[in-house]
């Protein structure tokens, strides 16, 4: 297979592998398997009479909920597959040399540490600064592999986009939305990981005297007090409520500066400018749409999964729009085939 196809391959299933982690963890199933990387001492979910009482020997406390359970270890099973493929393109990268051993050491590593979050995850009883990390890692990783398939893809085919080589005002915007997305990312995995996600049910601000509830401290204290388990979240309401509300006024940023950047990429007038612009308002209009859908339908499961989806396609088209401006120097860059059609003799 060749290596552009691999990297194909793995981005289908980073996205699968997110999609899969969001509903486990907004199915409560993230405790589904008390072990790693088997569960209740077994490399699938215990069926069997002897394997339940295997279980229940050795975990007397909790109950084998089997649909949890299983969510859970279908979960591990595809993070595994990834982590072969990324493993294989690692490897076939460099023997091809067709990528640097940064890029490929990049991928090695954050699938390594991915693995010890997954871990962590489960040993440390869903602790909110690892879960919110392992939510991290997995678009850490997805922008990785978007970027090497960039990378391949420019040895294939090239366009000229000298023209907007010095607009360093435009590459400087780019470079702000990116950060301003991965932090919002973030904080939206700071949410989930602590239960605030229905701390705020009325738009477009909290109900009642929510800013005498306002608790920064706590809301923000990433190496919370030990814990038996963090499942349900252990904050009170006031923290909660502040995550929630950082929150939604991170998604104002977002609004503001991917707007902006859209806007400055139609005044290019390039035809690739253009296409990512419009994917740009495109995807922020389905955020924005899934994130009030999450508020005024009390967090429906398919709702906030797809809003975890969208998140990782806003960023990959906000990095795209980075890959594309950022390279303006080199005087050629790969056309954005993610985005448009391939051409007839592709």
């Amino acid at each position: 297979m060749k290596l552009i196809n691999l990297v194909r391959l793995s981005l289908v299933l980073t996205f699968i592998v997110i999609m899969l982690g969001a509903y486990t963890r907004l199915a409560d199933a993230g405790l589904g398997c008390p072990d790693w990387p088997g569960c209740y001492g077994h490399l699938t979910v215990p069926n069997e009479h002897h394997e339940i009482a295997l279980a229940r020997s050795l975990y007397p406390t909790l109950t084998v909920e089997a649909h949890k359970a299983w969510l859970e270890m279908i979960h591990r099973y595809f993070a595994g597959s990834l982590g072969l493929v990324v493993f294989s393109i690692s490897i076939l990268g460099i023997k091809t040399r067709q990528l640097s051993m940064l890029l490929a050491g990049g991928l090695t590593g954050v699938v390594i540490f991915q693995a010890l979050l997954g871990m962590w995850t489960v040993t440390m009883k869903l602790m909110p600064i690892v879960v919110m990390g392992h939510l991290l890692g997995g678009f850490t990783l997805f922008s990785l592999l978007a970027l090497t398939h960039w990378v391949l893809q420019s040895k294939q085919r090239i366009i000229d986009l000298e023209a907007v080589s010095t607009k360093s005002g435009l590459r400087i915007l780019a470079g702000i939305t990116l950060l301003v997305v991965i932090m919002q990312i973030a904080l939206g995995g700071w949410t989930s990981s602590n239960y605030a996600a229905l701390m705020c049910t009325s738009l477009p601000i909290c109900q009642g005297d929510w800013s005498a509830h306002l608790d920064f401290a706590r809301a923000f204290d990433f190496i919370q007090p030990k814990q038996d388990s963090y499942e349900f979240g252990t904050l009170d309401y006031g923290p909660r409520m502040t995550i929630h509300v950082t929150h939604r006024l991170g998604a104002v940023l977002v609004t503001l500066f991917v707007s902006s950047l859209a806007y400055r990429l139609f005044k290019e007038k390039n035809p690739i400018f253009t296409t990512t612009a419009k994917w740009l308002l495109v995807m922020l209009a389905v955020q924005i749409a899934l994130g009030v859908g999450n508020v005024i339908l009390s967090l429906p499961l398919v709702v906030a999964v797809a809003h975890n989806l969208g998140a990782a396609i806003l960023l990959m088209v906000v990095l795209r729009a980075n890959y594309l401006i950022w390279h303006t120097s080199q005087q050629t860059i790969v056309e954005p085939t993610l985005f448009t059609k391939e051409s007839a003799h592709e």
